[in-house]
Protein backbone atom coordinates (compact mmCIF):
# COMPACT_ATOMS: atom_id res chain seq x y z
CA UNK A 1 0.00 0.00 0.00
CA UNK A 2 1.49 3.44 -0.89
CA UNK A 3 -0.07 6.72 -0.33
CA UNK A 4 -0.27 7.53 -3.84
CA UNK A 5 -2.97 4.90 -4.13
CA UNK A 6 -7.25 5.05 -3.88
CA UNK A 7 -7.06 2.21 -1.40
CA UNK A 8 -4.96 4.48 1.33
CA UNK A 9 -6.93 7.57 0.23
CA UNK A 10 -10.55 6.42 0.74
CA UNK A 11 -9.98 3.39 2.70
CA UNK A 12 -7.37 2.96 5.13
CA UNK A 13 -6.41 6.72 6.27
CA UNK A 14 -10.51 7.35 7.09
CA UNK A 15 -11.02 4.32 8.94
CA UNK A 16 -7.27 4.60 10.46
CA UNK A 17 -8.00 8.39 11.66
CA UNK A 18 -11.41 7.41 12.68
CA UNK A 19 -10.45 5.01 14.91
CA UNK A 20 -7.49 6.66 16.08
CA UNK A 21 -8.81 9.86 17.37
CA UNK A 22 -12.12 8.25 18.86
CA UNK A 23 -9.64 6.49 20.82
CA UNK A 24 -8.71 7.73 24.44
CA UNK A 25 -5.39 9.14 25.17
CA UNK A 26 -4.10 5.68 26.55
CA UNK A 27 -4.81 3.78 23.78
CA UNK A 28 -3.77 5.49 20.84
CA UNK A 29 -0.06 4.19 20.85
CA UNK A 30 -1.59 0.55 20.39
CA UNK A 31 -4.04 2.11 17.79
CA UNK A 32 -0.82 2.90 15.48
CA UNK A 33 1.15 0.11 16.48
CA UNK A 34 -1.95 -1.58 15.11
CA UNK A 35 -3.02 0.42 12.02
CA UNK A 36 0.73 0.39 11.23
CA UNK A 37 1.15 -3.66 10.96
CA UNK A 38 -1.68 -3.44 9.35
CA UNK A 39 -0.41 -0.66 6.56
CA UNK A 40 3.35 -2.78 6.18
CA UNK A 41 1.28 -6.56 5.86
CA UNK A 42 -0.36 -5.11 3.04
CA UNK A 43 2.54 -4.69 0.88
CA UNK A 44 4.87 -7.51 2.99
CA UNK A 45 3.08 -9.82 4.63
CA UNK A 46 5.75 -11.97 4.96
CA UNK A 47 8.07 -9.89 6.37
CA UNK A 48 5.85 -8.21 9.40
CA UNK A 49 7.91 -11.15 11.28
CA UNK A 50 10.94 -9.55 10.56
CA UNK A 51 9.95 -6.35 11.60
CA UNK A 52 8.51 -7.68 15.13
CA UNK A 53 11.77 -9.28 15.64
CA UNK A 54 13.75 -5.96 15.20
CA UNK A 55 11.61 -4.41 17.91
CA UNK A 56 11.78 -7.52 20.45
CA UNK A 57 15.58 -8.27 19.92
CA UNK A 58 16.23 -4.28 20.01
CA UNK A 59 13.73 -3.52 23.20
CA UNK A 60 15.64 -6.53 25.45
CA UNK A 61 18.79 -6.20 24.00
CA UNK A 62 19.14 -2.65 25.18
CA UNK A 63 17.07 -2.89 27.77
CA UNK A 64 19.74 -5.69 28.73
CA UNK A 65 22.94 -3.31 27.88
CA UNK A 66 21.25 -0.47 30.15
CA UNK A 67 22.17 -2.66 33.03
CA UNK A 68 25.13 -1.76 33.25
CA UNK A 69 27.00 1.19 34.60
CA UNK A 70 28.26 3.76 31.80
CA UNK A 71 31.16 4.77 33.88
CA UNK A 72 32.45 1.60 35.11
CA UNK A 73 30.95 -1.12 33.02
CA UNK A 74 32.45 0.22 29.79
CA UNK A 75 33.91 -3.06 28.46
CA UNK A 76 30.13 -4.94 29.11
CA UNK A 77 28.12 -2.25 27.26
CA UNK A 78 30.37 -2.36 24.56
CA UNK A 79 29.95 -5.79 24.12
CA UNK A 80 26.19 -5.51 24.18
CA UNK A 81 26.62 -2.31 21.65
CA UNK A 82 28.46 -4.85 19.30
CA UNK A 83 26.13 -7.50 19.21
CA UNK A 84 22.92 -5.39 18.72
CA UNK A 85 24.36 -3.37 16.46
CA UNK A 86 25.99 -7.09 14.10
CA UNK A 87 21.75 -8.38 14.27
CA UNK A 88 20.58 -5.19 12.99
CA UNK A 89 23.37 -4.82 10.43
CA UNK A 90 23.54 -7.90 9.37
CA UNK A 91 20.10 -8.76 8.48
CA UNK A 92 20.04 -5.56 6.38
CA UNK A 93 23.44 -7.60 4.74
CA UNK A 94 21.57 -10.11 4.38
CA UNK A 95 18.34 -9.10 2.72
CA UNK A 96 20.00 -6.41 0.57
CA UNK A 97 23.33 -7.30 -0.55
CA UNK A 98 23.82 -11.51 -0.51
CA UNK A 99 22.96 -11.59 -4.04
CA UNK A 100 25.23 -8.55 -4.78
CA UNK A 101 28.52 -10.35 -2.98
CA UNK A 102 27.96 -13.80 -4.33
CA UNK A 103 27.05 -12.24 -7.62
CA UNK A 104 31.05 -10.68 -7.35
CA UNK A 105 32.55 -14.01 -5.87
CA UNK A 106 31.63 -15.56 -9.15
CA UNK A 107 32.59 -13.07 -11.47
CA UNK A 108 35.76 -12.33 -9.98
CA UNK A 109 36.49 -15.79 -8.17
CA UNK A 110 35.63 -17.74 -10.88
CA UNK A 111 32.97 -19.86 -8.44
CA UNK A 112 30.01 -21.38 -8.93
CA UNK A 113 28.31 -20.50 -5.66
CA UNK A 114 24.46 -20.38 -6.32
CA UNK A 115 22.82 -16.91 -5.76
CA UNK A 116 19.70 -17.11 -4.27
CA UNK A 117 16.66 -14.74 -5.20
CA UNK A 118 15.68 -12.42 -1.97
CA UNK A 119 13.24 -10.21 -1.71
CA UNK A 120 14.23 -6.95 -0.58
CA UNK A 121 11.66 -5.96 2.81
CA UNK A 122 9.82 -2.84 2.36
CA UNK A 123 11.27 0.17 4.74
CA UNK A 124 14.61 -2.42 6.11
CA UNK A 125 17.00 0.56 4.98
CA UNK A 126 15.11 2.95 7.13
CA UNK A 127 14.02 1.29 9.53
CA UNK A 128 17.65 -0.52 10.57
CA UNK A 129 19.04 3.22 10.86
CA UNK A 130 15.33 4.12 13.05
CA UNK A 131 16.11 1.44 15.34
CA UNK A 132 20.24 1.95 15.44
CA UNK A 133 19.82 5.46 16.44
CA UNK A 134 17.96 4.47 19.21
CA UNK A 135 19.77 1.94 20.35
CA UNK A 136 23.51 4.04 19.79
CA UNK A 137 21.96 7.07 21.95
CA UNK A 138 20.66 4.74 24.87
CA UNK A 139 25.04 3.33 24.87
CA UNK A 140 25.82 6.65 24.80
CA UNK A 141 23.42 7.89 27.85
CA UNK A 142 22.05 10.75 25.62
CA UNK A 143 18.31 9.07 26.11
CA UNK A 144 16.64 6.86 28.86
CA UNK A 145 16.43 3.36 28.04
CA UNK A 146 12.81 2.62 26.72
CA UNK A 147 10.65 0.11 29.31
CA UNK A 148 7.89 0.27 27.31
CA UNK A 149 7.79 -2.03 24.45
CA UNK A 150 4.79 -0.56 22.78
CA UNK A 151 6.22 2.24 22.64
CA UNK A 152 9.22 1.65 20.78
CA UNK A 153 7.33 -0.66 18.55
CA UNK A 154 5.31 2.01 17.63
CA UNK A 155 8.14 4.39 17.09
CA UNK A 156 9.40 1.88 14.54
CA UNK A 157 6.71 0.92 12.50
CA UNK A 158 4.59 3.98 12.85
CA UNK A 159 3.46 3.80 8.94
CA UNK A 160 3.77 7.53 8.48
CA UNK A 161 7.62 7.17 7.73
CA UNK A 162 8.30 3.18 7.82
CA UNK A 163 8.64 2.32 4.66
CA UNK A 164 11.32 6.02 3.06
CA UNK A 165 11.70 8.27 5.89
CA UNK A 166 12.18 10.95 6.88
CA UNK A 167 14.39 8.92 9.41
CA UNK A 168 13.01 9.90 12.90
CA UNK A 169 15.58 9.32 15.51
CA UNK A 170 13.55 8.12 18.98
CA UNK A 171 14.84 11.43 21.38
CA UNK A 172 12.66 13.55 18.56
CA UNK A 173 9.32 11.62 18.91
CA UNK A 174 10.32 10.25 22.69
CA UNK A 175 7.96 12.60 24.30
CA UNK A 176 5.32 12.56 21.67
CA UNK A 177 4.86 9.26 22.34
CA UNK A 178 4.58 9.37 25.82
CA UNK A 179 2.20 12.37 25.62
CA UNK A 180 1.33 13.96 22.44
CA UNK A 181 -1.56 16.36 21.38
CA UNK A 182 -4.17 16.53 19.07
CA UNK A 183 -5.52 20.17 17.92
CA UNK A 184 -7.37 21.18 14.97
CA UNK A 185 -4.95 23.74 13.78
CA UNK A 186 -2.57 20.52 13.91
CA UNK A 187 -4.86 18.43 11.79
CA UNK A 188 -5.85 20.93 9.15
CA UNK A 189 -1.51 21.87 8.79
CA UNK A 190 -1.27 18.33 8.02
CA UNK A 191 -4.10 17.71 5.53
CA UNK A 192 -2.32 20.94 3.57
CA UNK A 193 0.84 19.55 3.97
CA UNK A 194 -0.22 15.94 2.82
CA UNK A 195 -2.00 17.10 -0.38
CA UNK A 196 0.99 19.18 -1.17
CA UNK A 197 2.96 16.17 -0.84
CA UNK A 198 0.45 14.25 -2.94
CA UNK A 199 0.52 16.95 -5.89
CA UNK A 200 4.14 16.63 -5.91
CA UNK A 201 4.04 12.92 -6.74
CA UNK A 202 0.97 12.31 -8.72
CA UNK A 203 0.92 15.43 -10.86
CA UNK A 204 4.64 16.56 -11.24
CA UNK A 205 7.02 13.52 -10.65
CA UNK A 206 4.65 10.76 -12.70
CA UNK A 207 4.34 12.71 -15.15
CA UNK A 208 7.98 13.71 -15.29
CA UNK A 209 9.10 10.27 -15.02
CA UNK A 210 7.70 9.69 -18.59
CA UNK A 211 10.48 11.49 -20.30
CA UNK A 212 13.25 9.50 -18.60
CA UNK A 213 11.47 6.54 -19.46
CA UNK A 214 11.26 7.51 -22.63
CA UNK A 215 15.13 7.64 -22.77
CA UNK A 216 15.30 4.15 -21.86
CA UNK A 217 12.66 2.42 -24.32
CA UNK A 218 14.54 4.50 -27.21
CA UNK A 219 17.88 3.01 -25.84
CA UNK A 220 20.40 4.95 -24.50
CA UNK A 221 22.64 4.11 -27.99
CA UNK A 222 20.50 5.51 -29.84
CA UNK A 223 19.15 9.08 -28.92
CA UNK A 224 20.64 12.25 -29.08
CA UNK A 225 22.25 14.62 -27.31
CA UNK A 226 19.87 16.95 -26.43
CA UNK A 227 16.92 13.98 -25.84
CA UNK A 228 19.79 13.08 -23.37
CA UNK A 229 19.98 16.29 -21.46
CA UNK A 230 16.24 16.69 -21.44
CA UNK A 231 16.10 13.32 -20.21
CA UNK A 232 18.27 13.57 -17.31
CA UNK A 233 16.83 17.21 -16.21
CA UNK A 234 13.04 16.10 -16.55
CA UNK A 235 14.48 12.66 -13.90
CA UNK A 236 16.60 15.36 -11.55
CA UNK A 237 12.97 17.07 -11.16
CA UNK A 238 10.80 13.93 -11.10
CA UNK A 239 13.03 12.06 -8.31
CA UNK A 240 12.98 15.30 -6.45
CA UNK A 241 8.97 15.70 -6.17
CA UNK A 242 8.91 11.87 -5.84
CA UNK A 243 11.08 11.71 -2.65
CA UNK A 244 10.37 14.97 -1.38
CA UNK A 245 6.48 13.94 -2.11
CA UNK A 246 6.34 11.31 0.13
CA UNK A 247 8.30 13.21 2.83
CA UNK A 248 5.95 16.04 3.14
CA UNK A 249 3.22 13.45 3.18
CA UNK A 250 4.78 11.64 5.94
CA UNK A 251 5.39 14.59 7.54
CA UNK A 252 1.31 15.69 7.27
CA UNK A 253 0.69 12.53 8.31
CA UNK A 254 2.63 12.67 11.45
CA UNK A 255 1.15 16.19 12.08
CA UNK A 256 -2.51 14.45 11.82
CA UNK A 257 -1.72 12.73 14.23
CA UNK A 258 0.42 14.63 16.61
CA UNK A 259 3.70 14.03 15.80
CA UNK A 260 6.04 16.74 14.61
CA UNK A 261 8.44 15.08 11.94
CA UNK A 262 11.70 16.86 10.89
CA UNK A 263 11.86 18.73 7.69
CA UNK A 264 13.31 16.08 4.96
CA UNK A 265 14.10 18.58 1.88
CA UNK A 266 14.89 22.62 1.48
CA UNK A 267 14.72 23.31 -2.15
CA UNK A 268 18.15 21.38 -2.62
CA UNK A 269 18.44 22.64 -6.14
CA UNK A 270 18.99 26.23 -4.87
CA UNK A 271 22.29 25.36 -3.15
CA UNK A 272 25.75 26.83 -4.44
CA UNK A 273 27.81 23.78 -3.80
CA UNK A 274 27.53 20.53 -3.82
CA UNK A 275 28.39 20.36 0.21
CA UNK A 276 25.48 22.85 0.60
CA UNK A 277 23.32 20.19 -1.95
CA UNK A 278 23.81 17.57 0.81
CA UNK A 279 22.91 19.83 3.49
CA UNK A 280 19.55 20.51 1.63
CA UNK A 281 18.51 16.89 0.31
CA UNK A 282 17.34 13.95 2.48
CA UNK A 283 18.45 16.01 5.41
CA UNK A 284 17.64 13.43 7.73
CA UNK A 285 19.56 10.42 6.03
CA UNK A 286 22.89 13.16 6.08
CA UNK A 287 22.60 14.13 9.80
CA UNK A 288 21.79 10.31 10.35
CA UNK A 289 25.56 9.62 8.73
CA UNK A 290 27.09 12.91 10.04
CA UNK A 291 25.89 12.11 13.91
CA UNK A 292 26.58 8.30 14.17
CA UNK A 293 29.15 7.77 11.50
CA UNK A 294 31.42 10.32 10.44
CA UNK A 295 31.43 12.54 13.97
CA UNK A 296 31.99 8.92 15.91
CA UNK A 297 34.73 8.19 13.57
CA UNK A 298 36.59 11.56 14.26
CA UNK A 299 35.20 14.23 11.72
CA UNK A 300 36.89 16.94 11.29
CA UNK A 301 39.08 17.14 14.80
CA UNK A 302 41.91 14.25 13.81
CA UNK A 303 43.98 15.93 11.36
CA UNK A 304 43.29 16.68 7.24
CA UNK A 305 44.10 12.93 6.03
CA UNK A 306 41.84 11.38 8.86
CA UNK A 307 38.79 13.95 7.97
CA UNK A 308 38.84 12.68 4.06
CA UNK A 309 39.34 9.19 5.37
CA UNK A 310 36.32 9.79 7.03
CA UNK A 311 34.52 10.94 4.24
CA UNK A 312 35.66 8.03 2.04
CA UNK A 313 34.20 5.66 5.08
CA UNK A 314 30.82 7.69 5.03
CA UNK A 315 30.42 8.12 1.06
CA UNK A 316 31.12 5.00 0.57
CA UNK A 317 28.55 3.52 2.69
CA UNK A 318 26.18 6.12 1.30
CA UNK A 319 26.35 5.04 -1.84
CA UNK A 320 26.41 0.97 -0.68
CA UNK A 321 23.14 2.00 1.96
CA UNK A 322 21.27 3.01 -1.54
CA UNK A 323 21.55 -0.17 -3.43
CA UNK A 324 23.57 -3.19 -3.97
CA UNK A 325 25.25 -2.62 -7.33
CA UNK A 326 28.74 -0.83 -8.42
CA UNK A 327 26.57 2.29 -10.28
CA UNK A 328 25.55 3.48 -6.50
CA UNK A 329 28.96 2.55 -5.01
CA UNK A 330 30.76 4.76 -7.34
CA UNK A 331 28.00 7.42 -7.06
CA UNK A 332 28.98 7.82 -3.80
CA UNK A 333 32.43 7.68 -4.28
CA UNK A 334 31.60 10.35 -6.63
CA UNK A 335 30.24 12.90 -4.69
CA UNK A 336 33.60 12.03 -2.15
CA UNK A 337 35.41 13.45 -4.89
CA UNK A 338 33.52 16.35 -5.34
CA UNK A 339 33.46 17.33 -1.86
CA UNK A 340 36.92 16.56 -1.63
CA UNK A 341 37.80 18.89 -3.75
CA UNK A 342 35.27 21.97 -2.90
CA UNK A 343 36.93 21.27 0.72
CA UNK A 344 40.51 21.37 -0.84
CA UNK A 345 39.93 24.50 -3.07
CA UNK A 346 36.79 25.03 -5.30
CA UNK A 347 34.33 26.44 -2.09
CA UNK A 348 36.28 29.46 -2.42
CA UNK A 349 36.46 29.97 -6.26
CA UNK A 350 32.37 29.17 -6.00
CA UNK A 351 31.52 32.05 -3.37
CA UNK A 352 32.69 34.96 -5.66
CA UNK A 353 29.99 34.16 -7.94
CA UNK A 354 26.00 32.68 -7.41
CA UNK A 355 25.54 32.20 -10.70
CA UNK A 356 28.30 29.46 -11.81
CA UNK A 357 27.96 28.16 -8.67
CA UNK A 358 24.33 27.39 -8.97
CA UNK A 359 25.13 26.35 -12.58
CA UNK A 360 28.32 24.03 -11.99
CA UNK A 361 26.17 22.54 -8.63
CA UNK A 362 22.93 21.20 -10.80
CA UNK A 363 25.06 19.94 -13.42
CA UNK A 364 27.37 17.99 -11.02
CA UNK A 365 24.14 16.67 -9.37
CA UNK A 366 22.81 15.76 -13.06
CA UNK A 367 25.95 13.81 -13.60
CA UNK A 368 25.69 12.03 -10.03
CA UNK A 369 21.71 11.10 -10.91
CA UNK A 370 23.03 9.25 -14.37
CA UNK A 371 24.93 7.25 -11.92
CA UNK A 372 21.87 6.97 -9.65
CA UNK A 373 19.04 6.05 -12.50
CA UNK A 374 20.80 4.15 -14.98
CA UNK A 375 19.93 0.13 -14.93
CA UNK A 376 23.78 -0.42 -14.76
CA UNK A 377 27.25 0.76 -14.51
CA UNK A 378 27.99 0.25 -18.65
CA UNK A 379 24.21 1.91 -19.32
CA UNK A 380 25.56 4.78 -16.88
CA UNK A 381 28.53 5.39 -19.10
CA UNK A 382 26.90 4.80 -22.60
CA UNK A 383 24.15 7.73 -21.42
CA UNK A 384 26.93 10.21 -20.34
CA UNK A 385 28.70 9.67 -23.63
CA UNK A 386 25.49 10.76 -25.36
CA UNK A 387 25.58 13.37 -22.93
CA UNK A 388 28.88 14.94 -23.75
CA UNK A 389 29.56 14.25 -27.27
CA UNK A 390 27.77 15.58 -29.75
CA UNK A 391 24.53 13.19 -31.13
CA UNK A 392 22.47 15.21 -33.65
CA UNK A 393 18.29 14.23 -33.53
CA UNK A 394 15.33 15.76 -33.62
CA UNK A 395 13.70 13.24 -30.61
CA UNK A 396 13.83 15.73 -28.28
CA UNK A 397 11.19 17.86 -30.37
CA UNK A 398 8.29 15.94 -28.98
CA UNK A 399 8.44 15.79 -25.38
CA UNK A 400 9.66 18.93 -25.21
CA UNK A 401 6.49 20.50 -26.67
CA UNK A 402 4.31 18.21 -24.84
CA UNK A 403 6.01 18.82 -21.87
CA UNK A 404 7.51 22.58 -21.79
CA UNK A 405 4.44 23.51 -19.69
CA UNK A 406 5.31 20.71 -16.99
CA UNK A 407 8.88 21.29 -17.05
CA UNK A 408 8.49 25.64 -16.23
CA UNK A 409 5.66 23.93 -13.36
CA UNK A 410 9.41 21.85 -12.08
CA UNK A 411 11.24 24.40 -12.03
CA UNK A 412 9.35 26.62 -10.14
CA UNK A 413 8.14 24.48 -7.56
CA UNK A 414 11.69 23.07 -6.96
CA UNK A 415 12.73 26.50 -5.86
CA UNK A 416 11.07 28.78 -2.63
CA UNK A 417 9.14 30.63 -5.08
CA UNK A 418 5.70 28.48 -4.68
CA UNK A 419 6.81 27.98 -0.79
CA UNK A 420 7.05 31.77 -0.06
CA UNK A 421 3.89 32.40 -1.56
CA UNK A 422 2.10 29.41 -0.35
CA UNK A 423 3.09 30.58 3.45
CA UNK A 424 2.24 34.28 2.86
CA UNK A 425 -1.08 33.51 1.41
CA UNK A 426 -2.18 30.08 2.67
CA UNK A 427 -5.21 31.82 4.98
CA UNK A 428 -6.26 32.60 1.68
CA UNK A 429 -9.54 31.67 -0.22
CA UNK A 430 -7.76 30.78 -3.23
CA UNK A 431 -4.68 28.81 -1.67
CA UNK A 432 -7.79 26.57 -0.26
CA UNK A 433 -9.90 26.22 -3.10
CA UNK A 434 -6.15 25.44 -5.24
CA UNK A 435 -5.30 22.91 -2.53
CA UNK A 436 -8.98 21.55 -3.20
CA UNK A 437 -8.25 21.31 -6.91
CA UNK A 438 -4.21 19.66 -6.26
CA UNK A 439 -6.42 16.46 -4.69
CA UNK A 440 -9.37 15.73 -6.73
CA UNK A 441 -6.95 16.42 -9.67
CA UNK A 442 -4.21 13.88 -8.12
CA UNK A 443 -7.10 11.88 -7.31
CA UNK A 444 -8.20 11.76 -10.88
CA UNK A 445 -4.59 10.74 -12.41
CA UNK A 446 -4.32 7.70 -9.99
CA UNK A 447 -7.92 6.39 -11.72
CA UNK A 448 -5.62 6.39 -14.34
CA UNK A 449 -2.65 4.74 -13.31
CA UNK A 450 -2.94 1.05 -11.95
CA UNK A 451 0.51 1.12 -10.23
CA UNK A 452 2.98 4.28 -9.15
CA UNK A 453 5.12 3.25 -6.10
CA UNK A 454 7.91 5.97 -4.97
CA UNK A 455 10.98 5.89 -6.63
CA UNK A 456 13.18 5.48 -2.93
CA UNK A 457 11.01 1.91 -1.60
CA UNK A 458 13.47 0.12 -4.12
CA UNK A 459 15.90 1.33 -1.70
Amino acid sequence: MVFSSLIFLFRFLPVFLLVYYIAPKSVKNLVLFIGSLIFYAWGEPRYSVLVLMSILVNFYATRFMSVYDREYRIRERRICLFFIIFYNVGMLLFFKYTGFILTNINTFAGTDIPVPKITLPLGISFYTFQIMSYVIDVYKGEIEVENSILNLGTYLVMFPQLIAGPIVVYKDVAAALKEREITLQGVENGLMTFTLGLGSKVILANNLGNIWNACGEAGYENISTLFAWLGIAAYTMQLYFDFSGYSLMAIGLGEMMGFKFPQNFNFPYSANSVSEFWKRWHMTLTNWFRNYIYIPLGGNRKGAVRTYFNMFVVWLITGFWHGADWNFILWGLYYFVLLSIERLFLKKILDQSQFFSRIYTLLAVMVGWVLFAAPSLYEAVIYLSRMFTLNPGTDFLEYARNYALLLAGGVIFATPVFSDWYKKHRRNIVVLLFMIAVFWYSVYLLTEEMFNPFLYFRF
